[in-house]
């Protein structure tokens, strides 16, 4: 009974690491989604996954991971993070630090505004890390 549980959970990341790849216009759609709500708060963001914006050999695969790197200059230099959204059970979608994985996670996918405000929030106490935001 103890060893199945391990099998489940491998099985589960191995399916949701399977939606991400595999959602990869979804995933695209959430990351434009946030890069809209973020230029009101004075946030810039480069999108990793345009070819517009960020040119990419071709010998890449098409399931390459879109990736949204959202910063703001600061005191001390620019202050960034990159950001992905992620397949995440009960056929959700949720925005992640992408240099944390899956322990990086933000806000779900559905709400704009709120990841927003977190992103925001995660910036600021990074410009600032002496003040409790």
């Amino acid at each position: 009974m103890g060893a199945a549980r391990p099998v489940t959970v491998r099985m589960e990341r191995r399916v949701l690491r399977l939606r991400t790849c595999l959602g990869r216009s979804t995933a695209v759609r959430y990351l434009d989604t946030l890069s809209a709500a973020l230029q009101p708060l004075g946030y810039r963001s480069i999108r990793l996954y345009r070819p517009e914006e960020f040119p990419m050999p071709v010998a890449l695969p098409v399931l390459w991971e879109p990736f949204l790197w959202v910063y703001v200059p600061g005191p001390r230099g620019h202050v960034g993070t990159v950001l992905n959204a992620r397949a995440v059970p009960n056929q959700m979608w949720a925005y992640h630090e992408a240099r944390r994985g899956r322990q990086g996670y933000l806000s779900p996918c559905g709400d704009a505004k709120t990841a927003a405000e977190e992103v925001d929030r995660l910036l600021k106490h990074r410009m600032y890390p002496d003040v409790d935001w």
